[in-house]
């Protein structure tokens, strides 16, 4: 890898890890670009060669990861989860933690909780599993 490369990936780690820290903060890419010394328009291409996903979708997804725990962890309100992990709107919440899950942020919790709590079978139905596979994989084993 060229010097020229290896700084460019040092930048970019800079500015992701910037975005790690400070989910929850508001940020726009004209900041992270500052952080990384590039210009705006580069520094989208560029987080996006580098790691796949442009620099407003990692941070979707990091204040989705960090909600995901939150609804598991905490009693907090779905609302209030919403701006704790940043977010400005529950709707704009929902949403996007909708398109990433799969399922909206209750529907998390409640099949987050049944988890834990050992109800398999409720969990494996609200994700959609057959009933003929729960009840197979549930079944004590006479092996062992």
């Amino acid at each position: 890898m060229s010097r020229a490369a290896e700084e460019t990936n040092r930048r970019m780690l800079r500015a992701r890890d910037a975005m790690d820290r400070s989910y929850a903060q508001p940020l726009d890419v004209p900041a992270l670009a500052r952080i990384a010394h590039v210009s705006p328009a580069h520094f989208t291409r560029t987080f996006r060669a580098t790691f796949g996903e442009t620099p407003h979708r990692y941070l979707q997804r990091r204040r989705v990861e960090r909600a995901m725990f939150l609804l598991r962890e905490s009693d907090h309100s779905v609302t209030d989860i919403c701006f704790e992990v940043g977010f400005g709107s529950p709707g704009t919440f929902s949403r996007t933690f909708h398109d990433i899950v799969g399922r909206s942020p209750r529907d998390y919790r409640k099949q987050a909780r049944e988890a834990a709590a050992g109800d398999v079978a409720a969990a494996a139905a609200a994700v959609g599993v057959p009933n003929c596979f729960t009840m197979a994989w549930t079944r004590p084993s006479t092996f062992g």
